[in-house]
């Protein structure tokens, strides 16, 4: 009964433990892709800081940095959090086997002294020759044999508690050490976050000196911005128009054949069905059955889909923004990325486009029903027509302001859709 509780007891441990590791191995990742972003970010940023006008990327650059140094602040918190709750649970543990291991020592003293009392074979006969009857000699030789093997076991049981007991410790003190490292890291990381905001308010007095001319720069890239949206959707609503143009020919000529048939077998031609609701642009796009398992498996992936680039922070997100007092929409979202940085197919799919907006490109891709763009390319590696595959490289990156950037969209059936819901976090 004891050997089961003493098992089950380590057993416990074994698997908190693992848990444990996996958090904290989780938390460390986290913890180190975020301080890769916020270094990408200190990296582009130094690149614009030379000139004196204000540009977005900067104040893009600043914010994302701000950002990221709280998300790795609330990182390192949780580890703190995840620490102090294996500290607790640890001392606990050591606190057990000590008792534990304090038990098991008065118990085998308690065997040593019995032992020492029947110590020799002659009082060992005579506790047997005293039994009353055989059947109680037998139990009396049974008992003898089963407390030698059960005192080895005690001794045994002793020697792997103090293993445990000194292996908990040494852990707690590694605990506890880990935490002091954590609680210094945190100073240091709330003590940089301080200096970054200090460097966003001084951007944001010098924008509210350079309002007019940096209003002037949003505007012109609203615009073009605007330029490469119409080009991407006429280009889906072409698309739409061509597959809608294929139905019709479809029941067009089942149509003409039906009647045919009716004539060479003389019967009065078929009387034509009232037509169908029409279909929506989506149907159009899936009606084809390879177009609908591409729609489908496109769906499967959703929350999973990689990045359009290897590495980089989001500096822009999907929908409204403000900044200073200009204002504007987004599509999409807007990564930083590093200097000829190459840009990748999140999913297999068409080249159905590659348009040039002032020497830059932009891709469409179509998946089935949904559609992919890749904008603020430097060149580009595919071509109109070509078919790629998850992760294919289709151009590099060019840059704004000096900062190499790329903005992605997602779209279905001509809608835009937040595309952060879209790719893996």
């Amino acid at each position: 009964m004891k050997l089961n509780k003493l098992f089950l007891s380590l057993l416990f441990v074994a698997l908190c433990s693992t848990v444990f590791a996996q958090t904290t191995k989780e938390l460390t990742r986290k913890k180190e892709a975020l301080q890769r972003e916020i270094e990408l970010a200190e990296k582009n940023l130094k690149k614009t800081t030379n000139g004196k006008k204000l540009t977005v990327g900067q104040i893009n650059t600043i914010k994302a940095q701000v950002r990221l140094m709280q998300e790795k602040i609330s990182t390192i918190n949780s580890e703190m959090k995840n620490l102090d709750n294996q500290i607790t649970e640890n001392t606990g543990k050591v606190h057990n086997l000590q008792s534990r291991l304090a038990d098991l020592k008065k118990e085998y003293a308690g065997m040593i002294r019995f032992a020492q009392r029947n110590r020799n074979s002659y009082d060992k006969m005579m506790f047997i020759f005293a039994s009353k009857d055989f059947n109680q000699a037998y139990k009396r030789i049974k008992y003898l044999q089963q407390f030698g093997q059960y005192r080895k076991k005690q001794a045994a049981y002793i020697q792997g508690t103090e293993k445990d007991l000194n292996y908990k410790i040494v852990i707690l003190d590694k605990d506890l050490k880990q935490k002091n490292n954590l609680l210094k890291e945190q100073v240091n990381e709330k003590s940089k976050l301080d200096k970054k905001k200090g460097e966003q308010t001084v951007v944001l007095n010098q924008l509210s000196k350079q309002e007019k001319q940096f209003s002037q720069d949003i505007q012109k890239k609203k615009q073009q911005q605007a330029a490469i949206q119409r080009q991407i959707n006429a280009e889906i609503q072409r698309i739409i128009a061509l597959e809608r143009k294929k139905e019709e020919d479809r029941l067009k000529e089942e149509a003409r054949l039906a009647a045919a048939k009716a004539k060479a077998e003389n019967r009065p031609a078929p009387v034509a069905a009232a037509p169908a609701k029409a279909k929506t642009n989506s149907e159009m796009l899936r009606s084809s059955p390879a177009d609908a398992k591409l729609s489908d498996d496109f769906e499967k992936n959703k929350g999973s889909l990689p990045w359009p680039v290897s590495a980089g922070i989001i500096v822009s997100h999907y929908g409204a923004y403000k900044v200073g007092q200009a204002t504007g929409e987004n599509n999409g979202i807007t990564y930083q990325t590093e200097e000829g940085a190459g840009v990748r197919a999140v999913f297999n799919g068409k080249v159905t486009r590659i348009g040039d907006m002032m020497g830059k490109f932009f891709i469409l891709i179509r998946h089935g029903e949904y559609f992919t763009v890749y904008q603020n390319l430097k060149t580009v590696s595919v071509s109109v027509g070509q078919t790629v595959a998850t992760k294919q490289n289709i151009g590099t990156a060019a840059t704004n302001d000096g900062i190499p950037e790329v903005v992605f969209q997602v779209n279905r059936g001509g809608n835009a859709l937040n595309p952060e819901s879209w790719i893996a976090r």
